[in-house]
């Protein structure tokens, strides 16, 4: 979560957004390229991670300015719309920290990925055969199929990474065809259950006539906040909630976690008739990029956020908010009228996008209210990226990204702290003081960044000598302090006593001036 106290004595005075202009960056990878781009709010390029493999959906950026990475594996067996099958963490030079490859002849991963902590959820698909379907209740499978499942990766410290935390949809199906099979019941009774017959179609890869991307999820999101996931399936035009508080084992079950419910679903919005169900089916096609709005102050906080393609029809767009009804008695779990729809009945709020796209795409709303937008290319789409403010006007943008799926950081965040020394010279932004990014803004060089152990400082030349250095903490309490003499043109300062997040190292001159940068200290 932010810290305004640390906000504050990072940057010297808050910068006020306002309705008219754009803060922060934006980043993004086109889908099958080589390099992530990072845009400040004067479309300037700060930053670019030019890498040997191809991104196949979707990049985040971590605390310590380091990048997740989807990647597009070269010896995949299975194959599919946005098909991955290998992740990756890189630093701010491009260096890999570790990566990890999840694909075989059984499963895949795909589309998107969130993180959690420092840990990394992929979504994947996995393999079951038109045996496996028939004897589960589906009608009439003649081949197999390929549902969606989560797996979390755990950095190891060594290169690579380890399964932490598993979900799969195989494991809560229910089916009303056949009482002698499995998961006989009542779908309109079982709405936490997924009914095997829901979708009977199916696309966007795979075998079966292009039919086996069963489910085709293609957004996923963490709320820490609750321990929850979110994610959006296009074909079954709903999005869901699923607890994450849970182990592997109860996940795969019905009881367990802080809902109580297992790996059951927990909420799910947008098409009622999937559990045969009466109501309005509020995402009449494709549906991406379902994500909690942060719940920070910030207008709507907590809500869902949807980038509904076809909203208004095939070719109009829309963003729409859902204030889910989480039951703030029992704190996990989501009300539900015994055979009603889970409510709302219509979106809480609505923008009707500018710019239009039948696949893909994302959306996220700003601190101040804006709502930042990525309606992608390909089918016919836009491909551009931008922001508007509450009454619809775009305030920055249209910017041709030609992007996927891109994401909006303001200046706050910490990973953008830590880029600042990264910055290209060429940047624009007034996130840092109003501070350029150039070579005076650089007269104390400060490696490595995140830091380890011992951290480096090269200090101004002796007309101005530095004379006292500070480092704070996230809540501004100085945990070393020391003078600096004359003749010391290099510091090295001892981290390894220091507890694992985000300090504030800065350097007084003799003259009065300030040098502060942000440090990510990790084990």
């Amino acid at each position: 979560m932010r810290n305004p106290l640390l906000i504050a004595l990072l940057l010297g005075s808050l910068h006020t957004l306002s309705a008219q202009s754009f803060n922060g960056f934006a980043l993004y990878n086109e889908q099958g390229q080589n390099t992530t781009y990072l845009i400040d709010e004067g479309q300037n390029i700060a930053h670019t991670w030019n890498l040997s493999e191809v991104c196949n959906y979707t990049v985040q950026l971590k605390e310590n300015g380091n990048l997740v990475r989807g990647l597009r594996n070269n010896s995949n067996v299975l194959g599919g719309a946005a098909e991955g099958g290998k992740v990756h963490e890189v630093d701010p030079n491009g260096n890999v920290v570790w990566e990890y490859v999840y694909s075989s002849a059984s499963h895949l991963s795909h589309h998107d990925l969130t993180l959690i902590g420092d840990n990394v959820l992929l979504t994947a698909w996995e393999v079951k055969s038109a045996a496996e379907l028939n004897a589960a209740g589906y009608s009439n499978a003649t081949s197999e199929k390929w549902p969606t499942h989560f797996v979390e990766l755990e950095p190891d410290g060594n290169g690579g990474a380890s399964i932490v935390w598993e979900w799969h949809l195989w494991d809560h199906m229910i089916q009303d065809v056949d009482a002698s099979k499995p998961n006989y019941g009542s779908i309109k009774d079982n709405p936490q259950l997924f009914d095997v017959n829901m979708i009977s179609g199916g696309g966007g890869g795979g075998p079966g006539g292009g039919g086996g991307d069963w489910f085709h999820v293609n957004g996923v999101d963490y709320n820490e906040e609750l321990d929850q996931i979110a994610f959006s399936s296009r074909f079954a035009s709903e999005i869901y909630i699923i607890d994450h508080s849970t182990t592997s084992a109860e996940a795969a079950g019905h009881t367990g976690g802080n809902s109580g419910m297992g790996g059951d679903i927990l909420y799910r919005w947008g098409n009622p008739a999937n559990y045969n169900t009466s109501g309005t089916q509020t995402i009449p096609s494709a549906v991406h990029d379902v994500r909690w709005i942060e719940n920070d102050g910030r207008p709507n906080g907590g809500y869902l956020q949807i980038f509904n393609n076809s909203g208004l029809g095939n070719s109009q767009s829309t963003v729409d908010g859902i204030q889910t009804p989480l039951d703030t008695v029992q704190g996990y779990t989501y009300i539900r009228a015994n055979g009603q729809a889970f409510e709302p009945q219509s979106h809480s709020y609505r923008y009707i996008c500018a710019y239009s796209a039948r696949g893909q795409s994302a959306s996220d709303k700003m601190s101040n209210g804006n709502i930042f937008v990525n309606a992608s290319g390909g089918m016919g789409g836009a491909g551009v990226m931008y922001e508007v403010d509450a009454s619809g006007s775009i305030i920055w943008g249209p910017y041709n990204a030609g992007s996927q799926k891109a994401f909006r950081y303001e200046c706050d965040h910490p990973g953008i702290l830590a880029l600042e020394p990264f910055m290209n010279s060429t940047a624009t932004t007034t996130c840092f003081s109003g501070m350029s990014i150039g070579e005076d803004a650089r007269a104390v060089v400060m490696y490595p960044n995140p830091v380890t152990d011992q951290l480096y400082l090269q200090l101004p030349s002796a007309s101005d000598h530095a004379s006292e250095l500070f480092i704070l903490d996230a809540l501004g309490r100085a945990v070393y302090s020391r003078e600096i003499q004359p003749h010391e043109q290099e510091l090295k300062v001892d981290f390894t006593d220091l507890a694992t997040g985000v300090y504030i190292v800065q350097v007084h001159t003799q003259n009065g001036r300030r040098f502060k940068q942000m440090i990510a200290h990790s084990l």
